[in-house]
């Protein structure tokens, strides 16, 4: 079901779009907790740093197709929002044709490419073969990636968070049945839980094309819309090279952490495979709530609902806030608890790692909530550009710490410096706001 975004309640109408979209991504945070799981506890941790090496090629990949869909669909909402469904529709054949294209070419380059990308990550020589087994097989399932998050992206600027849930709820069920089964069962290594990943991501990209393709007729392109309008174009260009530059950015700085990481050899490696996992399950919710907000704003803006935006960017960051001091508490807490989920109790020096690590970025989870928040809001209003330098400022001040201190301190250096680059990137967000976006002149 489509939903209107721009009347209702605000909080309820924010709440129960972005609950879908949070519940989905704890689903699919599990699955990496369970692939986590079952590679560390039945591989070893060799395996587990391959995998947990791959895990972070991967996501700074899809995060490049990730933020052209979000760019388009941040259109999509604009329009749906401002009832232009013809332009919606040319917008729906012009954008999916041309991501659809760069994310074959992108499969292709990368299956040519492997053995580069593993020496840029750094890969000890005595997990080489296993990341380089597990990549292989991965790379071929990136167009099914694709799928799911273009028609998950053009569904939620409709409105309708639900189904994209129901179609990663069945594929992670089927991913962690399958890794039992291929690791477990037919003793297939790390390429088993490759194979799990790529067959679970072709049955949810196939499964909502074919949903979207069914069911929202009304809203697909006919003949007349299977043209190139170069105006429409533009606006495709302007929003989703935008936010695929941030999302690109985010993840290639993360990509260089990982490196930095992987220097320190496989027991920090493994630490931080295990750590990051526990740590994205916990902010996971603040991220998607800042895209659901994304969304809310831009439908707003495309109806003209300035007095709505205002509201609705106050009621967020109450609501943002409240969950961040709720699980900054809890992993704090319970870090070493959390650890010993995935590592054996007797690989002490790897648990006395991630705990550290999850404590210093426990306590500052406020700083990666309000970020996520400037993310949404920014480019909802149209202005993805301020997204991109507001990461750039994050993603930079945390790769240039990292490198310029992790010699000298180890890595504890890394891991300060990753709430230092949210902080930044927070108050450089919050002075543009009140500067040029008069936040605090807002009607009430």
């Amino acid at each position: 079901m489509n939903h209107q975004l721009t009347k209702g309640h605000i909080t309820k109408s924010l709440l129960f779009f972005s609950l879908p979209m949070i519940l989905g991504n704890l689903l699919q945070q599990f699955y990496n907790i369970a692939d986590t799981f079952i590679v560390g506890q039945y591989l070893g941790s060799h395996a587990l740093a391959a995998v947990g090496s791959s895990f972070t090629i991967m996501t700074f990949l899809t995060s490049i197709i990730l933020g052209l869909c979000m760019g388009s669909g941040i259109l999509f909402s604009m329009l749906f929002g401002a009832k232009e469904v013809d332009k919606m529709k040319t917008s729906f054949f012009v954008s999916f044709i041309g991501i659809a294209v760069l994310a074959v070419i992108i499969e292709i380059l990368c299956l040519l490419c492997i053995h580069p990308i593993l020496t840029f990550l750094n890969i000890p020589t005595d997990i080489y073969q296993q990341t380089y087994d597990y990549l292989w097989i991965i790379f071929f399932g990136f167009f099914f990636t694709f799928l799911y998050n273009y028609f998950s992206c053009v569904l939620r600027a409709l409105g309708n968070s639900r189904v994209p849930l129901i179609f990663l709820a069945i594929a992670t069920t089927v991913n962690i049945i399958l890794d039992i089964f291929f690791i477990v069962s037919l003793n297939l290594g790390v390429g088993g839980a490759a194979l799990a990943t790529i067959i679970a991501q072709a049955m949810s990209g196939i499964g909502i094309m074919i949903y979207v393709f069914m069911t929202q007729k009304e809203l697909l392109p006919q003949k007349q819309h299977y043209h190139f309008d170069i105006d429409i174009f533009r606006k495709i260009r302007d929003y989703s090279l935008l936010t695929c530059i941030q999302q690109s950015v985010m993840n290639f700085g993360i990509l260089m952490i990982q490196g930095l990481v992987n220097s320190f050899g496989v027991i920090t490696m493994s630490a931080f495979a295990a750590a990051v996992k526990i740590d994205s399950f916990a902010y996971m919710p603040v991220q998607d709530f800042g895209n659901a907000f994304s969304t809310f704003i831009a439908q707003n803006k495309g109806a003209h609902q300035e007095e709505r935006i205002q509201k609705g960017l106050k009621s967020a960051i109450c609501i943002s806030t409240i969950f961040c001091l709720m699980i900054s508490f809890g992993v704090v807490v319970f870090a070493k608890e959390l650890m010993l989920i995935f590592i054996h109790p007797e690989e002490v020096e790897m648990i006395r790692q991630g705990v550290q690590y999850l404590q210093i970025e426990g306590m500052c989870y406020l700083g990666i909530g309000c970020l996520f928040l400037l993310y949404g809001y920014y480019r909802g209003i149209g202005k993805p550009g301020i997204s991109v330098i507001l990461t750039v400022i994050s993603l930079g001040l945390r790769v240039v710490l990292a490198y310029l201190f992790a010699p000298a301190f180890g890595s504890v250096a890394i891991w300060w410096a990753i709430p230092i680059g949210w902080f930044i990137a927070d108050l450089t967000g919050i002075v543009y706001g009140i500067k040029k976006e008069n936040w605090l002149h807002t009607k009430t």
